[in-house]
């Protein structure tokens, strides 16, 4: 590529960390100083792999981009550099990780292919996951079983990786993967066969290095299907996390890691019946307390207002203590609870012609809010923060609306 600005010296060499060069021109990307080299062995972000990071003359390289206008190397500093010559220094996990994952993504998308008939339609790779969209939306287990053991037997194979720019003639015999849409010379990455494309990323130089690929979760997006996978260090790291837990687990029921999932349906069931009896508990406990509140209702004519303000209760216990106590005919109940935020929550009888919606506006209006609604035989509201003192007054507006 002698015709761009910067010469890009890990097309030839992704493991050369620590390089000199010289300053062509300083510059500034997005308000911070930037520079452009002679030569870089940074890599500038492209091609769905992150730039690398690192350190010029001991300043932090804060981003690596590429000008559009020149083909340029960016070089995005934390501070300005005034020096014409410059020591470079790559942050080598960053590179080795990028490198792992883009020789992963050639193997993993071949296997796809070859195992899956599943085509790759863009890759996307970041410091917290990795993943490629492809063409199948109804891939399965064993399809992502079958396509695991032809990725791996391919790193433990740990075939010759090799990346260069063939001639025209030479270009147009490989049998590439996709057909690269870019101007002058290809760069062409062959994973010991197995794959050939065109790429200009770093890549390590045996598939050996890779290390393990795992699909670590999949899920179809319309007519196409996202998969994210791990390699190297990243899959080791995700292995032990989650052993960490699947330890855990099997220490705390007592049970081998495989009898977790019976012994998770297991509790799953017994949840689900304590929740029932818990709820059928507390309805009880709930007809109970609307019936030690009936006696405290205030008579009128035809008939009755109970209210009364809680706190440190559970709002869903409030509601159906309202509708417990609106089941009663000629019954109205005005309910509080105090605290932040605040709930009013108000119910009538079916046979009671008072409108729960227009008392409930009084009562919010003097608690400055406007967050509520229902109907007219229940509504709700709050929102905000109130006191006891608060929710009593307004009670006692809308207790007064009804009168």
């Amino acid at each position: 590529m002698t015709n761009e600005t910067t010469r890009r010296l890990y097309y030839g060499d992704s493991y050369t960390l620590a390089f000199t060069a010289e300053v062509v021109e300083k510059a500034t990307f997005k308000d911070h100083p930037a520079l452009v080299l002679d030569q870089t062995y940074f890599y500038p972000e492209g091609g769905g792999q992150p730039p690398d990071r690192g350190v010029i003359n001991g300043i932090k390289v804060l981003d690596v981009q590429t000008r559009d206008a020149d083909r340029a190397v960016l070089h995005v500093l934390g501070q300005t550099l005034n020096s014409q010559r410059i020591e470079g220094q790559i942050e080598a996990e960053r590179r080795f990780d990028h490198m792992q994952h883009h020789s992963g993504v050639h193997v993993l998308s071949q296997a796809l292919s070859q195992a899956a008939q599943a085509e790759t339609l863009s890759v996307h790779m970041s410091a917290a996951s990795m993943t490629i969209d492809v063409n199948r939306p109804n891939l399965n287990a064993d399809d992502w079983q079958a396509v695991e053991e032809l990725a791996n037997g391919i790193v433990m194979e740990d075939r010759t990786v090799r990346a260069w720019f063939p001639e025209p003639d030479e270009l147009r015999a490989l049998p590439l993967r996709k057909l690269p849409n870019v101007m002058g010379k290809v760069r062409v990455v062959d994973m010991g066969g197995f794959d050939i494309s065109a790429c200009g990323g770093t890549h390590v130089a045996h598939t050996g290095e890779i290390g393990p690929i795992k699909v670590v979760r999949f899920e179809r997006r319309g007519d196409t299907t996202r998969l994210e996978f791990k390699c190297g260090r990243r899959a080791l790291n995700d292995y032990r996390d989650k052993n960490r837990v699947i330890n855990q687990l099997v220490a705390e029921m007592t049970v081998g890691y495989w009898g977790l999932p019976e012994a998770i349906k297991r509790l799953q069931s017994e949840a689900k019946a304590l929740r029932s009896e818990l709820k059928t508990a507390r309805e009880q406990i709930i007809d109970a307390e609307a019936l030690t509140l009936l006696p405290t209702a205030e008579a009128h004519d035809t008939w009755r207002l109970i209210s009364f303000v809680y706190v440190d209760r559970d709002p869903a216990e409030i509601r159906l203590l309202a509708h417990k106590l609106a089941q009663q005919p000629d019954t109205i109940a005005l309910l509080g609870l105090a605290g932040d935020p605040a709930y009013l929550i108000f119910a009538r009888a079916e046979n009671m012609g008072a409108d729960m919606v227009w008392a409930l506006t009084i009562a919010l209006a003097h608690l400055h809010s406007e967050r509520g609604g229902g109907r007219p035989n229940f509504a709700q509201g709050g929102g905000v923060k109130a006191s006891q003192d608060d929710l009593q007054a307004a009670i006692q507006l809308a207790a007064e609306s009804i009168r």
